[in-house]
């Protein structure tokens, strides 16, 4: 096998690959593989081109009693880490024995895998608190609180928080788990979105006069119908509206708009486009690209202490995806919020 021939055959490996022969040199490397480890490659040996213990090790125990061996490398690009899994293969060609060495790419692997570890970390963290304080104020009214019932009311009032915190993070972790699990299913029901942020106005009403905050909505004069889960979209527009009623601040305004647009950018073609803003404080756009990651908190301690669960964005986003759409968060400090949702209209 002559070096075109081993090119060739390198080249049509759809993974970084490259073959290791006598005098532990390269006899070849694919494009992928000059990609990630550098160009020129050819006749280098191969700890100068790969550098990586775990790997450099590999290669020579293949090289040595030809069995297959398989081990990480960890790489970077454009600033990510990323992570490969790392075959040895034995092969015989006509120049003798080699090594061919393969790179796949695992990274996303990793990343869900690092997601689902954090999300049962950031689980129990939640849980923990709550958990920490009954079992406090049980043991305190079982001991020095026994038969004090200004202390009892006191306590089952504090109970009766945490209880009701912990229920709506059961109730918020099951309704992600649904809505994850129907994302790839695209909702093909007619929902009317005049008549549904109508009634969402209405509903939202009693907590907007509790905090003295206005609710203004404004609505085409015909129906806008599009292609959607009526249930979903009602959570939607409730948690947005919620939120900037909560963060907006008392005394002022959260205005709600729907409008249509026969072509729209971020979706290129019509979109129907609801916005909900607020007269907040405003955020730092440092926080904005997290704001929709499970358990992310600008200010967790004010967050928990308005009844926030940390995954009302994250099941909205979710949601989004469902639709097809898109979610845009426009915000500056000092001033206020704009929650932009952009759905595909007319129903396709």
């Amino acid at each position: 096998m002559n070096q075109s021939h081993i090119a060739s055959l390198l080249q049509a490996i759809p993974l970084p690959a490259l073959l290791i022969g006598r005098g532990e040199r390269i006899l070849g490397a694919n494009s992928g593989a000059c990609a990630l480890l550098g160009e020129g490659l050819g006749g280098r040996h191969f700890i100068t081109a790969i550098r990586q213990p775990s790997v450099l090790d590999a290669v020579e125990s293949c090289l040595r009693d030809h069995v297959a061996r398989q081990t990480r490398y960890l790489g970077s690009e454009g600033g990510q880490d990323t992570t490969y899994r790392v075959t040895c293969s034995h092969v015989d060609i006509e120049v003798g024995k080699a090594v061919l060495v393969c790179f796949e790419d695992i990274t996303q692997v990793e990343q869900a895998g690092q997601m689902r570890r954090d999300f049962v970390a950031n689980v129990s963290h939640e849980l923990r608190s709550p958990l920490t304080s009954l079992l406090g104020f049980i043991e305190t009214m079982r001991g020095p609180a026994r038969g004090d019932p200004v202390a009892s009311e006191r306590f089952l009032s504090t109970m009766q928080h945490e209880a009701s915190r912990m229920e709506r993070l059961v109730k918020d972790l099951l309704s992600l788990s649904r809505v994850e699990a129907q994302e790839r299913v695209r909702p093909t029901d007619s929902v009317d979105l005049n008549r549904l942020l109508g009634a969402v106005r209405h509903a939202m009403r009693p907590i907007a006069e509790e905090q003295h905050v206005t609710l203004s909505l404004e609505l085409p004069e015909t129906p806008v119908v599009i292609a959607g889960d009526a249930d979903q979209l009602q959570q939607v527009f409730t948690n947005l509206i919620e939120n900037a009623i909560k963060y907006g601040g008392p005394d002022k305004r959260v205005r709600i708009a729907l409008s249509t647009a026969e072509n729209e950018s971020a979706l290129r073609g019509p979109a129907a486009t609801i916005s909900v803003c607020d007269e907040g404080p405003g955020i730092d756009p440092l926080h904005v690209p997290r704001l929709t990651e499970r358990f992310y908190r600008i200010d967790s301690h004010r967050s928990r202490a308005m009844g926030g669960t940390g995954l009302g964005l994250a099941i909205v986003k979710h949601i989004v995806n469902r639709h097809r759409g898109r979610l845009r968060i426009f915000s500056q400090p000092g001033e206020g919020s704009e929650f932009r949702l952009i759905l595909p209209f007319p129903p396709e």
